[in-house]
């Protein structure tokens, strides 16, 4: 294949961190490459430097022929237009159904299909996709993997969906410790290779370090024997001069072992396995007295001239779990909004006044960007720093980012600053407005777990079916102008899932306490070692 970009010891630095380093690698014509990372690794900041719109701190990128033309989607933007629209991009317009009104009045989902037929109606060399799945509903996501698998050009894109890489990629590009490792295969084939290859490391740093045991017990053993032939040639007289030879030749046999066996250890060179990312969270809620949460008799709503849905009926009980489902532009943000007082609705709406929500929008923007983790938790009264920083280190943020504007953070990590409030807080209602989208697959497995032995009551709007399986049990779907209220799902938990989930119930009750513990507290070694062993039970299982 032609080589068609070279990146040659690219380094980036921000504000004086050291975001990526020693990057080598190529990209070739006809490329499929996804990129991925824990939130924060700089997988953004990478196809920044690829179009150029940041220059690397040090390193250089080389055409071996002429400069390719490069298209980007970002994963959010607060503005577009449909001005001058081409008749590519009008097609895929008309194909994801998107209208063409004011773009601040569109679905998240309708947004985003808007700024990818943009970029893919562009005559590029190479596109760029950061995130490109956020927000999409089924259809919109088909459509798209089978337009990235006919496009004819070199594809890089962003995402935290394993199924859409399993699907898509055909390289991936993974940002470990700073730096980019190259596996030629899907994301399952490179999570097979990288488990093999930490396993086989494993070992090798196992047998290192009995063989450092054993070269060092012998060791002390020819010490032990040289400082008594020392002690000897100054006890026994007559016998002095033969003592003294025999300790300088054991002195001799010791340094000469010892560097023999010290070669061996240098072919090893085995390091030890770096720690596996983890993320650990939980939220607490209050006891609610009371049964229904919200009830609607006859409700209608019309958005800028469409009928989003009529005649609807519904009560939601404190304590259900609900999936808010249906296509893109359907009216599923609109119904949490008219839920949390932001949208008005004609009929009877009646909302439980006694109930502590909190409300987690899709928008990345709508935090006061300029300010630091440190401004933003003071104003909301989280007055105990380290409480909130030990928080913060759970969720993968480093120490220097308690003083770092927000706006110098990934999305991923934005999305982890508007979860600390809920997390923080005792809710017993949560509404969620697709909290996945940004969010690193870690962080998102915590989230669902998390999420699925949470007892308050639950509202989430997703796309991720995956998700909604193991955090919900209730669907509301909305489609053709109508809500409907699926019954919940018959029960089909056998004794050993009965088992899983008490144990998960509690390791999540422990982490909730870890959360807001330090190494040093009294009982911080117990509750993590029980932790640890309730984390193997339920592998096990």
């Amino acid at each position: 294949m032609t080589e068609i970009l070279q990146l040659r010891n690219i380094c980036v630095e921000i504000e004086g961190y050291l975001l990526l380093k020693n990057i080598n690698t190529t990209i070739q014509q006809g490329d499929r490459i996804g990129i991925v990372g824990k939130n924060g690794a700089g997988k953004s900041t990478l196809l920044d430097v690829l179009q150029q719109k940041r220059q690397p701190t040090e390193g250089e990128i080389n055409y071996p022929r002429k400069a390719p033309v490069l298209s980007i989607v970002e994963q959010e933007s607060k503005t577009f237009t449909f001005e001058q629209c081409s008749p590519l991009e009008t097609a895929f317009l008309e194909k994801w159904q998107v209208p063409k009104i004011d773009y601040t009045k569109l679905s998240g989902g309708e947004k985003l299909k808007a700024r990818l037929a943009r970029g893919m109606a562009q005559d590029a060399d190479i596109l760029l996709l950061d995130e490109p799945t956020n927000h999409l509903d089924t259809q919109g996501r088909q459509f798209l993997i089978e337009q990235l698998n006919a496009w004819r050009g070199t594809i890089i894109f962003v995402s935290h969906d394993r199924e859409f890489l399993d699907e898509v990629a055909k390289k991936i590009w993974a940002i470990e410790n700073q730096t980019v490792i190259p596996h030629l295969g899907n994301y399952s084939s490179y999570m097979k290779a990288r488990e093999q290859k930490r396993l086989t490391q494993q070992r090798k740093y196992e047998k290192q370090q009995k063989m450092k045991q054993r070269v060092e017990a012998q060791i002390k053993e020819l010490s032990s024997w040289s400082q008594k032939a020392h002690a000897q040639s100054t006890e026994k007289d007559g016998f002095k001069e033969y003592f003294r030879v025999k300790a300088k030749k054991m002195d001799a046999q010791v340094k000469s072992k010892q560097k023999r066996l010290e070669k061996e250890l240098e072919k090893i060179n085995a390091q030890p396995v770096d720690p596996e990312y983890k993320v650990y969270f939980t939220m607490k809620t209050n006891p609610k007295v009371g049964k229904r949460f919200v009830e609607f008799k006859n409700v209608e709503k019309s958005f800028e001239g469409r009928n989003l849905f009529s005649n609807v009926q519904l009560t939601i009980q404190h304590g259900e779990k609900l999936a808010i489902t249906g296509p893109n532009g359907s009216g599923k943000t609109t119904f949490l909004k008219i839920l949390m007082g932001l949208e008005t609705a004609n009929g009877d709406i009646w909302i439980s006044p006694s109930a502590e929500v909190g409300y987690l929008t899709q928008e990345v923007f709508d935090l006061p960007l300029e300010q630091s983790p440190a401004q933003l938790f003071h104003q909301e009264n989280f007055r105990d720093r380290g409480v909130v920083q030990n928080l913060m280190k759970h969720l993968g943020f480093t120490a220097s980012q308690w003083e770092e504007p927000i706006d110098q953070m990934s999305m991923g990590e934005r999305v982890k600053c508007k979860l600390m409030k809920y997390i923080l807080e005792d809710k017993d209602v949560l509404i969620l407005d697709e909290p996945t989208n940004h969010l690193d697959i870690v962080s998102r497995e915590q989230l669902e777990e998390t999420l699925a032995v949470y007892n308050g009551t639950l509202i989430v709007v997703t796309h991720d079916q995956y998700f909604q399986r193991k955090t919900t049990n209730i669907e509301l779907r909305i489609e053709n102008q109508c809500i409907v209220k699926h019954s919940e799902q018959a029960s089909t938990i056998d004794d050993k899932e009965k088992i899983r989930l008490q144990l998960e119930t509690e390791r999540q009750e422990i982490l909730g306490r870890l959360s807001f513990m330090t190494p040093k507290d009294k009982d911080y070694k117990h509750l993590d070692a029980r932790f640890n062993e309730l984390t193997e039970k339920i592998k096990k299982l």
